[in-house]
């Protein structure tokens, strides 16, 4: 992309980029208010959550594992696991985004996936105009969704009758997929799974994920070891 064409894009290229976005966003934003309420949430609580934490797989995890009787610590942690991928993002963005700190902060907060896609421009560069209409729009969406399935809540009754408890393993499938390129991220997936279908049965909720989440980091981490160590030799 040209330089010409970096400094076009605007706020409202942003907007454009996450419009139909949005309005999925929105519907999974009812799911996670109805969700969170069925867990005991309260009404306030899964709004705030979503205000301040912004992001779906995290505040699923969070609300999915309370519904089955978890620990808040359980529900933390994994929340925290799945977002720790928003620690190579925001150093990725972070050169991108100049001026003062509350700025800074502000654009920090709506960086999440799909606005880090639709700002990047190539070699290492994001637009900071189009990372905030991208993500004040999902923001809105998002937020607004929750609130309308907190204030619903008891209109749309039980989850389950309307599908709605499958969108939590539906939105982590839909990650999944697109990570499984090769033998090592499909052999992650299977000790992910194998370690959560094994502890299921013994362990209280929210464990399970944890402690799948916390193998897969731990064999990336040997495997790297292991790449160090042969490397002299290659």
């Amino acid at each position: 992309m040209s330089d010409a064409a970096r400094n076009e894009r605007s706020h409202r290229d942003g907007i454009r980029a996450v419009a139909a976005l949005a309005v999925a966003v929105v519907g999974f934003g009812v799911s996670f208010g109805v969700l969170a309420r069925a867990a005991g949430m309260g009404s306030a609580a899964p709004i705030v959550m979503s205000m301040t934490t912004f992001a779906g797989s995290a505040q699923f995890a969070a609300a999915s594992i309370l519904s089955v009787g978890g620990t808040v610590a359980s529900a933390v942690t994994a929340a925290v696991l799945l977002n720790a991928r928003y620690g190579p993002i925001g150093v990725s963005v972070a050169p991108s985004l100049t001026g003062s700190g509350s700025s800074r902060f502000l654009h920090a907060q709506l960086t999440v996936d799909e606005t880090w896609a639709v700002a990047a421009e190539g070699e290492g560069r994001f637009n900071p105009k189009v990372l905030l209409g991208a993500g004040v729009t999902l923001y809105l969406a998002w937020v607004g969704g929750t609130v309308l399935g907190v204030a619903f809540g008891d209109v749309i009754g039980d989850p389950s009758r309307w599908g709605l408890d499958a969108a939590f393993p539906a939105l982590f499938l839909s990650l999944l997929i697109p990570q499984l390129r090769d033998r090592r991220a499909i052999g992650a997936a299977a000790l992910g799974a194998g370690i959560a279908l094994a502890l299921t049965p013994f362990t209280p909720a929210g464990v399970p994920i944890v402690a799948a989440s916390a193998g897969c980091l731990l064999g990336l981490r040997a495997e790297a070891g292991t790449g160090d160590e042969e490397e002299p030799r290659a």
